[in-house]
């Protein structure tokens, strides 16, 4: 029996989109079905992994901001 890797199913879905498509599947994620989350949470991870640490910071900082908001 093979194993299902999210990430990799993520990838290959993804992979060979133009950034328009991306951007499309990205936005029809956020505040949808909670079955994207998955999917949105790989994508963050490859866009974490290819930042420099001051993105990485970046990144942190809005979402300690967003988390924080009164």
């Amino acid at each position: 029996m093979s194993q299902f890797n999210l990430r990799e199913a993520i990838t290959q879905i993804v992979q060979d989109k133009p950034e328009g498509e991306l951007s499309e599947i990205i936005r029809d994620s956020i505040d949808s079905d909670e079955k994207a989350l998955p999917g949105l949470g790989v994508l963050f991870e490859m866009i974490w992994k290819d930042s420099s640490a001051a993105e990485q910071q970046t990144l942190v900082g809005k979402l300690h901001g967003h988390l924080n908001k009164a």
